[in-house]
């Protein structure tokens, strides 16, 4: 009888690269790390906003993130919640300066 086993292999993340970091008096520790893009929920195409209210507050939800993992299960919860595939995973890697 054969036994058919499999090893799960649990990576890290590599490290991303600093590319400023400073520490203030007050203990914080800021650094600002490299990233590959921006991964976004788009609805057919288009960047969204994701409002939730109930009778005492109403707070926005995130649609953009800087790792891919959480857009792509945002993704897949709002498609499963609506029952459709409308929703989907942008890169975004190059934009327009809008300020200063």
């Amino acid at each position: 009888m054969a036994v058919n086993s499999s090893i799960n292999i649990i990576m890290a993340r590599t490290s991303a690269k600093t590319l400023f970091e400073t520490v203030k008096l007050n203990g914080k520790h800021f650094q600002i790390l490299e990233s590959a893009g921006i991964w976004a929920v788009y609805l057919d195409g288009q960047p969204f906003n994701i409002r939730n209210s109930s009778f005492k507050v109403t707070k926005y939800k995130k649609t953009s993130f800087v790792n891919p993992g959480p857009a792509i299960n945002l993704c897949r919860r709002l498609n499963s919640i609506f029952q459709t595939n409308r929703f989907t995973v942008i890169k975004l890697a190059i934009g327009s300066q809008v300020y200063p």
